[in-house]
């Protein structure tokens, strides 16, 4: 595999992960396992920490966070996060450490990658998702933990060759499942985590828009299955005119194991 590159390391609940770049180098979103897991999966993607130019934190939920800190401390990479992220981070002590620490406002370079930020509907301090423009010009967003889909994320989103989005739960097995009420009700709000139904919708709205590859992300481990998520989006594109291999490539991020893809060409 050569050219640029976007994947995840590891994606749900246990931990999320995803990398955008190319052989020679990139950027992560979030750091969602220890620090020797990380260094592991990259390895598994043929790359090494020191290849990570900057480390962009969604929010402060564990499962984004967990290694953050020995990871950038261990090899000094730069860290980029909102205002309120960054925040929470300092108070549990996150942020404690040799590397550097940036506030994300709108849009930042690294190197010769351009970030734009977006906010997320989700149930922490402030939650952004991010858009990353490639030198060759192609464009990888991000996009999990949303609650809903907000115009401001699909605004973003729209265009993108590449996007990781959020399909978290079916709705069925989230209200037939064990969960207490009270949290079904936390998972499925505006403040919680995109459905397989929403997340399928907005599938087709992006391919239509011209995106080339979709990764299904941050899968519930007790509320859905990888092929149902799949099956979701993949009838919802077909219903809408457009056909997995045909006018989009459709991947589901595995929970422990790493997904790397070349990004399409516009």
């Amino acid at each position: 595999m050569s050219g640029e590159v976007f994947g995840t390391l590891y994606s749900g609940s246990s931990g999320n992960s995803t990398y955008i770049g190319d052989r020679t180098g990139g950027i992560l979103v979030d750091v969602g396992k220890n620090a020797k897991q990380t260094t592991l999966a990259l390895r598994e993607m043929g790359l090494s920490p020191e290849q990570i130019h900057a480390i962009f934190v969604t929010h402060e939920h564990t499962d984004h966070i967990c290694g953050l800190r020995v990871f950038a401390n261990r090899y000094h990479i730069p860290v980029y996060a909102s205002l309120g992220t960054l925040e929470a981070l300092d108070e549990k002590g996150h942020l404690k450490g040799d590397f550097p620490v940036f506030q994300m406002i709108d849009t930042a370079d690294i190197g010769d990658f351009h970030v734009q930020c977006f906010h997320t509907s989700h149930d922490c301090a402030e939650g952004m998702g991010y858009s990353i423009t490639l030198p060759g010009g192609k464009r990888v967003s991000v996009a999990t933990d949303l609650g809903i889909m907000t115009e401001e994320v699909k605004r973003v989103l729209l265009g993108s060759q590449a996007v990781l989005l959020e399909s978290n739960h079916d709705l069925g097995m989230l209200f037939n499942g064990p969960y207490p009420y009270v949290l079904k009700q936390r998972i499925n709000s505006e403040f919680g985590h995109l459905n397989n139904d929403d997340a399928a919708d907005t599938a087709l709205e992006l391919v239509r828009s011209g995106t080339k590859q979709l990764i299904l992300g941050h899968l519930s481990s007790e509320n859905n299955l990888p092929d149902l998520a799949y099956q979701t989006t993949a009838s919802m594109l077909l219903t809408g005119g457009a056909r997995v291999g045909d006018d989009c490539l459709l991947d589901v991020a595995p929970r422990h194991r790493t997904l790397l893809t070349e990004v399409p060409s516009c």
